[in-house]
């Protein structure tokens, strides 16, 4: 019982290790890179600790950053647990955005609004589930890469949106290119007399679901066994063309249902060319959490914190505004590095 309890104790602080030392390695470069721009390190963080995570405002703006944040860690993680790369999740974040950016006041001014918000989730969901039907039986029934099939889908999703913005869901009694806006009574209740959108609610369940339904489910073994070892799988008579178009179905529509989200309860419409790119931002997030939920939803808050804050720090200080994302890119290097050096560790172990 003890040398159970000791390795289960060592597995837990191996994995604590690789997920919190890439990320005090990419802070201290960070900070090194400040130093190198003659900004005081010290300083930035303050600054970034302060309005991200210690001000009620900027807690709260952080707290609402994560809503549409957790989604996409939701899709990503349902994707790489079973083998599949859904890169096309900006793509389908937009065009759910969008959708549900047209639907919602017109069918606001013709419905009660606890009618409304639920079919534009939906609606959401289902259109960014249908942009990833394409990719899903490229992949499923001609093994086609699903890498390249849903990158390109991106790039034709978030310019589909634009046009769609532009010549038919524009708002004529505005000069900039953008949907009608949904007016605030109408959008997703607020949390608590905050500003916090209840999509923060919708992103933490999604998660929640997601990491059980993919460790304590049948269908979750499924979908990581064909993850694992596609030939055993079909070998052992798992329908993987199919389990492959469902977790791409599912993947798409978590992504959309993010879109749908930020809109309905923070953004209130859409304008031309707007593309936050949150998919390939959350990528090293879940990889850094290894697909745990829980811990996805940690290393969320702590880039939210990061993003919020170091909005503020860059107008104080004169960084550049995607510093912020300077410091994530050098955390998934780190990242990847940490992965070679434990799988190099293990084969000496095995050998």
């Amino acid at each position: 019982m003890n040398v159970e309890r000791t390795t289960r104790s060592a597995a837990w602080a191996r994995a604590a290790l690789f997920a919190l030392g890439p990320v005090a390695v990419a802070l201290l470069a960070g900070a090194l890179l400040l130093l190198a721009m003659g900004v005081d390190p010290l300083a930035y963080y303050g600054y970034v600790a302060g309005r991200g995570l210690l001000s009620p405002s900027g807690l709260q703006a952080t707290l609402m950053r994560m809503g549409p944040l957790l989604l996409i860690a939701a899709s990503l993680i349902v994707a790489f647990r079973a083998g599949i790369w859904n890169l096309g999740g900006d793509g389908q974040f937009l065009l759910a955005a969008v959708s549900a950016a047209a639907a919602a006041p017109a069918l606001a001014a013709h419905a009660p609004v606890w009618l409304v918000l639920p079919a534009c989730l939906v609606l959401g969901a289902a259109v960014a589930a249908l942009w990833s039907l394409l990719p899903a039986l490229l992949r499923a029934f001609q093994g086609i890469n699903e890498i390249i099939t849903t990158l390109m889908m991106t790039f034709l999703g978030v310019s589909l949106a634009n046009v769609l913005i532009k010549l038919v869901f524009r708002d004529p009694a505005t000069t900039v290119p953008q949907t009608r806006t949904l007016p605030v009574a109408d959008r997703l209740p607020r949390l608590f007399d905050t500003t916090v959108s209840s999509g923060l609610l919708i992103g933490l369940v999604a998660v929640v679901a997601v990491h059980l339904v993919m460790t304590r489910t049948a269908f979750g073994l499924k979908l990581r066994t064909v993850g694992a070892n596609p030939g055993a799988a079909l070998h052992a008579g798992l329908p993987v063309p199919m389990l492959t178009v469902v977790v791409f179905g599912i993947s798409a529509a978590l992504a959309g249902l993010a879109g749908a989200v930020d809109v309905l309860g923070t953004q209130g419409n859409v304008r031309a060319d707007w593309n936050p790119a949150y998919s390939l931002t959350v990528v090293p997030l879940v990889f850094l959490a290894r697909f745990n939920g829980f811990g996805t939803i940690a290393f969320v808050f702590l880039f939210s914190v990061l993003s919020i804050g170091g909005e503020s720090a860059a107008r104080r200080l004169g960084v550049p505004g995607y510093f912020s994302l300077v410091i994530v890119a050098i955390l998934l290097v780190v990242l990847g590095l940490a992965e070679y050096l434990d799988q190099r560790r293990q084969r000496k172990a095995e050998d």
